[in-house]
Formats: structure tokens, sequence, C-alpha cells
């Protein structure tokens, strides 16, 4: 039977899992202070593909975390990863995203456009706190004609400190409803953060845990990667949600606090 004390790689989500909005969860420094005395590694994971690692570094710094970009790895880094794969990345892609998004995609090599033009091939959909109604009337014209369709996640909202927001599922929907056409998802549920994370770091998937609040995304991925999983109930999801799920997590726990606590029982 695999205890959290055994765990020596944490890949940790971010928004109400560490942190909500600029309000640092007790724990969090507890637990990635007991990683490191043991000799163990944590990677970040993050659907919110609005914000550079840049941007996430001076955050975690502000809540006093020092990081590096090696600490993270975002669904915008399985995007570029599977567009690379794939040989896509010198087609020309319509960008339905931040300023900070485009420009990550930019300095990848990916060819993107955030207007109509012609010769575009596909529309790839992030997290956009920016969003504006051109956009939509430009991914349904693109999607009317064709386009492949790409989205970096299925969230359906992203928690603040005064509720949620809707996130780039809840748009995706929209754009189903108008077009009837749906993405192929990279970044959570599907597997590849936690794939990428281990392979990058050497660890097991038995020594290896993914921590966060969301089931059908946090938990599904650690899941489909053959990893054990926390629940924290601390942002989105609920005991409920677990229970009826088809990809439940190993643990829930109440928050990070709880996790740093059995991680030190050992």
């Amino acid at each position: 039977m695999h205890h959290i004390y055994d765990k020596r790689l944490f890949l940790l989500d971010m928004d109400g899992t560490i942190y909500l909005d600029n309000d640092l969860f007790d724990g969090t420094l507890d637990l990635l202070r007991h990683v490191r005395e043991r000799g163990g590694r944590y990677l970040f994971l993050t659907n919110n593909s609005s914000k550079s690692v840049t941007a996430y570094i001076e955050k975690l710094g502000r809540l006093g975390i020092a990081a590096t970009a090696d600490d993270f790895l975002t669904s915008t880094d399985a995007l570029i990863l599977d567009l690379r794969q794939r040989g896509l990345t010198d087609r020309l892609s319509y960008a339905f995203g931040t300023a900070s998004f485009r420009q990550q995609l930019r300095s990848a090599g990916i060819r993107i456009t955030d207007h109509l033009e012609d010769g575009i091939e596909a529309l790839i959909c992030g997290f956009d706190t920016e969003l504006a109604f051109q956009k939509l009337e430009d991914a349904c014209i693109l999607l009317g004609r064709g386009v492949d369709f790409i989205a970096t996640n299925p969230d359906w909202v992203c928690p603040t400190s005064y509720g949620y927001v809707p996130d780039c599922g809840s748009v995706c929907e929209m754009l189903w409803r108008a077009t009837g056409r749906r993405p192929r998802v990279i970044g959570k549920p599907e597997p590849a953060m936690a794939l990428l994370a281990m392979e990058a770091t050497g660890f097991a998937p038995e020594q290896t845990v993914l921590i966060g609040d969301r089931v059908y995304t946090d938990i599904a991925c650690g899941y489909h990667a053959g990893i054990d999983t926390i629940l924290v109930l601390s942002g989105e999801g609920t005991r409920a949600d677990a229970e009826g799920s088809d990809t439940p997590p190993t643990w829930i726990l109440d928050n990070i606090q709880t996790v740093d606590r059995l991680f030190m029982q050992g």
C-alpha cells in the first residue's frame, strides 16, 4: 500500500491548491521545505495558460516561495511539445488567448496570428482574461471553415477570492454551442504534464503524487498517468465529485496543511 510519506516527487496544482488569488494557504511553505529536506522535488503544474512562467515566478516570490523556470510545467508547455511532436509548428494558427500566451507561443517558434487572415489552419484556445467579443466571432468563423481546434485545458472555472470566473472550458462550451465543434484538449486531464514531469526529474511513478483541487482535471491527469493523487478540498472539487468520478483520487484531504502533516508522519 502506498503512503504519502513515501513520495518524493510532488506535482502541485496552484490555483485553489496552494493559494487563492494572493493568499497562500497555511502549510504550503512547510510542505515545500519538508520535500526538499527529504531529498525530494516539487513541480508546479497549472492549466492556466493566461500567464507566463515569469509571471508565476514573480507571483510566487511575492507569496514567499522562491522558484525558477525549472519548477514549472504549464499547459502551454504541453501544447508546444504536442505541436512539435506532430510537426505542426510551421502552420499558421489563430491564438485565442492573452498577450502573454501569444508571446510564449511565438518565443517557441509557433506561427500564430491574432486576427483573421488567409492561410489559418488551426484555432488554439487558452484561458483568456483579455476576452473580447471579436475573438469569439473570429473563432466561430474559423471553426465554420473547418480549421483544427485545440484547447490548452478543459477547466470550467478559475477560482478567485470572490468565487469563480469562466475558464477555457467554458469558452469552448460557448463555441461548441455556436458551431458544433469541440476541441482536442492538451493539458490536464491528459497525462502529458505528469509524464513529462517524471521524465524530467527521473522519479518513478510509485514515488510521485499529484495534488490538486479538481477531480476532472488534476486528479484525472494523475490517474491517467498511473500515479497516486490527492484531492484537496480548498478549491473547486468536493467529496461528492470524487465519489462520482471514474478517475477517483487516492486520498481526499482538507487542505495542503493536512498533506504536510501526513507526509511528516513517516
